[in-house]
């Protein structure tokens, strides 16, 4: 299938995007085409069962190099994956599903829960995430703009 430039948003190699479900207005994500999966870094993963169904408590630090912003969120348990970093080691991860907001396009999303500390970004939105909705200019960042920061009271 050809796909015309003009059918789809064209976004960078990274973008500011929000995660309404579980709270998080602005995180920045490296746009991977290199990567299937998308992940999310999260910390203090806890399972739960809720009505009889796998649930996950996690938190999350939205802002790289920040640890003042602590975001509680929890979600419904998509399913358990074996992922292999880009180190090379597989690891179970659980996986949920949200909704992920980008250049105006709110679409749903799997994501991988995982200890990204020590990456340069706090997400990782692979290509199933953008596949068939966006075109990557590797050379631009940020073409859905920047959120602007707020004045903290003195």
């Amino acid at each position: 299938m050809i796909y015309k430039q003009d059918q789809f948003p064209i976004i960078g190699w990274r973008e500011w995007v929000a995660l309404p479900e579980l709270g998080i207005k602005h995180i920045k994500a490296k746009i991977d085409t290199g990567a299937r999966s998308s992940s999310l870094h999260a910390f203090d993963i806890e399972p739960f069962q809720h009505h009889g169904h796998e649930w996950v408590r996690f938190k999350v630090l939205p802002v790289q190099r920040k640890e003042k912003r602590v975001i509680e969120a929890k979600a419904k348990v998509f399913d358990n994956r074996s992922v292999r970093s880009s180190s090379g080691e597989s690891q179970i991860r659980p996986v949920i599903k949200t909704s992920l907001q980008m250049l105006g396009h709110v679409f749903d999303i799997e994501l991988t829960l995982a200890d990204r500390n020590q990456m340069g970004f706090r997400m990782l939105l692979g290509r199933e995430a953008f596949r068939r909705r966006f075109f990557i200019d590797p050379g631009k960042s940020y073409l859905g703009g920047v959120p602007r920061k707020r004045k903290h009271k003195q």
